[in-house]
């Protein structure tokens, strides 16, 4: 027992001499390193009175502080910036849904703007914009070299003014402008509509409106087909949303979920992580879903995704989704201003970060380009002759007439839903996916 304790005295004095033999060079290079951070703001200070008393023009002091401020953010990743106080009460409406603009959300990639996605309705979306676009000059004039934030501010003017941007397109062997009218844009978060007996829920962007939007669409498009039990599954159109408020996507997902984790958060420090978790309900009373994405579908559309991916609730179709895996605090500073800093990164509930990597589809189906309605001229002649068009040929005496009107809405339903096959082939791919989901499920 003695020499036990011995032994552990032996190590405790050991420690205590090896840590006087570090704790001198650490403490010697924290101070080298508080200096050296004095020496640089003596620097920055020096080259600001420098900038003050000889550049070539007269300068904004207030402007040149706010320029460096940004510099020193934007140089961390694409999604910290610093916000004048204009640009924080703009960013402050645009979550409330209504604000003036073109109507695109933008990150910047290789020194151009890169379109994360057009929001629906808007301008933008209206002149053809796409997912993907690069936009390297505005009104004639180059924005490489400016940060995000000044490429922006060269997009914005009054509501009814035109605007040329000039766009880069994969695919495309030459750049193209496009002009643009500015107007003011209200956004509705959520559209829901019904194709046959499926509910479309479209989500366009997660602000303070989106799951209000969403609760209120979805029962009254149930009340219109008459109930749940005539309802074969939901579409989550999740598509060139570009994200929003992380409260609205927790929300969203805990629509369709009952229980276990939504998505965490993880910071720099381990004790600032977040986790969200279900509560009991779900809107769509267990009934088949299917959320379609794109390149488009960014930050907290990734988030739904994602949760209802892992939780196996719902089928997710379309293409790989943009990558967005941060979360960004934004924080109020003297003088009106704001803060927007990345602070932590965000976890699906099988503990998988999307940062650079995106959601990756159950089922890939990529987009194709809607196809010319034909005449019915065209239809006509395209149509193959069947047995009821011969002269003369018997009737079927076996049907009721209730069972024909049934057949007829049945090929009705189909020709419907060939139309929209032509117009988003995406969606209406997963509308046939819920019904043979449905199908499947169906009690015997």
């Amino acid at each position: 027992m003695r020499s036990f304790v011995m032994a552990a005295l032996a190590g405790t004095v050991a420690g205590a001499v090896l840590t006087a033999e570090i704790a001198g060079p650490v403490l010697a290079q924290e101070q080298s390193d508080s200096m050296s951070v004095y020496q640089q703001l003596d620097l920055f200070g020096d080259i600001f009175e420098r900038i003050r008393s000889q550049y070539v023009e007269e300068v904004d002091d207030g402007k040149l502080i706010e320029a460096a401020i940004n510099g020193m953010l934007t140089s961390l990743d694409p999604h910290s910036s610093y916000l004048a106080p204009n640009d924080a009460e703009d960013m402050r409406v645009q979550t409330r849904g209504e604000f003036g603009g073109l109507g695109i959300e933008v990150t910047q990639e290789d020194g151009f703007v890169k379109v994360v996605s057009p929001m629906d309705g808007t301008p933008a979306d209206e002149a053809g914009i796409q997912s993907g676009d690069y936009i390297t000059h505005v009104d004639g004039e180059s924005i490489l070299g400016l940060t995000l934030d000044e490429a922006v501010e060269l997009m914005r003017g009054p509501v009814g003014s035109d605007i040329t941007v000039t766009v880069v397109r994969e695919g495309q062997d030459e750049p193209f402008d496009v002009t643009i009218t500015r107007d003011t844009i209200k956004l509705t978060a959520a559209r829901v509509r019904t194709e046959g007996d499926v509910v479309v829920l479209r989500v366009t962007t997660f602000n303070d409106q989106t799951y209000p939007n969403m609760e209120e669409g979805l029962k009254k498009a149930v009340d219109e087909l008459g109930g749940m039990d005539n309802v074969k599954g939901f579409v989550l159109d999740l598509r060139n949303n570009p994200g929003g408020l992380l409260t609205q996507a927790i929300k969203v997902s805990d629509a369709f979920l009952n229980a276990g984790e939504i998505v965490s958060t993880r910071g720099r420090n381990p004790a600032d992580g977040d986790r969200y978790n279900a509560t009991e309900g779900d809107l769509a009373d267990g009934k088949p879903l299917v959320v379609l994405i794109n390149g488009g579908s960014a930050s907290a559309s990734e988030i739904v995704a994602g949760a209802l991916q892992d939780h196996r609730r719902g089928v997710v179709v379309g293409t790989k989704s943009f990558g967005k895996g941060s979360v960004q605090t934004v924080m109020p500073v003297p003088g009106g201003g704001a803060m927007r800093l990345t602070t932590a990164r965000y976890y699906t509930p099988s503990g998988r970060s999307i940062q650079a990597l995106g959601v990756s589809p159950d089922i890939v189906v990529e987009q194709q380009a809607p196809e010319e309605t034909p005449s019915e001229d065209d239809a006509a002649a395209a149509r193959t002759r069947t047995e009821a068009d011969l002269r003369g040929s018997l009737d079927n005496d076996s049907l009721t007439e209730d069972e024909q009107k049934q057949i007829q809405q049945e090929q009705e339903a189909a020709l419907a839903a060939a139309h929209l096959r032509n117009q988003d082939f995406q969606l209406s791919y997963a509308i046939d996916l819920l019904k043979g989901l449905s199908a499947l499920n169906k009690p015997e």
